[in-house]
């Protein structure tokens, strides 16, 4: 099933989008506003799905928004996972402060505040702030179940589905800071959608991730690619944590990034940036 939140006729909707992404269909959802979340919670306790509270409509009629507008906490997010990315930073600033071996995934995280819709617009920081802002095609996991201390083989249980992401990055904060979250959390930093796609439609083991800077692709790879699996990412952020139901796993990204570029090709004003994954869609979003 594919799960999205969006608006129409000024109202916050919760539903199912049909198989082929042309119709949305409102469910009677709790609290339409947080999105997709309460119905996470609810189905996590066991509750069946709500029923229809609403007549189909086009997908071209609504506006879609992120299906968790605002997350319950910081989203977790792994930093240098496929192989090809992992040599493109070896190049760059960031060579001196990666891991010699790849023993533990690179964690890290976002704000709330991050995360906008999939179509909408990115605002930049003004140049005092930041001049090197980067873009980053990522596969996201989203959490069905609680749990802590998660075994790596039964860690795929604990999965409800997957979304698109984008972890925009200000690559020069990220170095004046010597870490990585200020660089990453500035708000509109995370687009998310267009909707979430359950783990019985989509294995994000072995699925296709593309990004395009104004329609010139940028990035190409394959989650089969990554140095961390998703069992062993469930794994790890479990340690001592417990993981609640509508977390956010955002896996990393392929190769291609603006700053692997000699020179980099940093984004700016007026760009648009889209992320495409195999089984679940697209998003695309303006640099404003």
């Amino acid at each position: 099933m594919r799960f999205a939140s969006w608006r129409w006729g000024g109202v916050d909707h919760v539903g199912l989008i049909s198989p082929d992404g042309r119709e949305a269909t409102p469910l009677a959802c709790r609290d339409a506003a947080a999105g997709v979340l309460p119905l996470i919670e609810s189905l996590a306790r066991g509750e069946p799905l709500p029923p229809a509270a609403g007549p189909r409509l086009p997908v071209s009629a609504i506006t879609l928004r992120a299906p968790l507008p605002k997350p319950r906490r910081n989203l977790f997010c792994v930093g240098r996972n496929y192989r090809a990315h992992a040599a493109e930073l070896a190049g760059t600033v960031f060579r001196d402060s990666l891991p010699k071996e790849d023993t533990w995934p690179i964690v890290f995280t976002k704000t709330p505040e991050t995360v906008i819709g999939p179509f909408d617009t990115v605002r930049l920081p003004g140049r005092a702030v930041t001049e090197q802002i980067d873009y980053e095609s990522e596969l996201a996991v989203i959490i069905g179940r609680h749990g802590r201390d998660i075994p790596r083989g039964r860690a795929m249980d604990h999965v409800f589905g997957y979304t698109v992401v984008n972890d925009v990055s200000a690559r020069d904060v990220q170095v004046r800071h010597q870490q990585w979250d200020l660089g990453k959390s500035f708000d509109t930093f995370c687009p998310m959608g267009p909707w979430i796609v359950t783990a019985d439609e989509l294995d994000g083991r072995d699925t296709r991730v593309r990004g395009y800077v104004n329609g010139e692709l940028r990035q190409d790879g394959h989650t089969r690619d990554m140095i961390f699996d998703i069992p062993t990412l469930i794994e790890t952020c479990s340690r001592g944590i417990t993981l609640l139901p509508g977390d956010v796993i955002a896996t990393g990204t392929p190769s291609g990034v603006g700053m692997g570029f000699t020179p980099p090709r940093w984004l700016r004003a007026g760009d648009v940036f889209k992320v495409q994954i195999d089984g679940i869609g697209a998003i695309e979003n303006p640099f404003r």
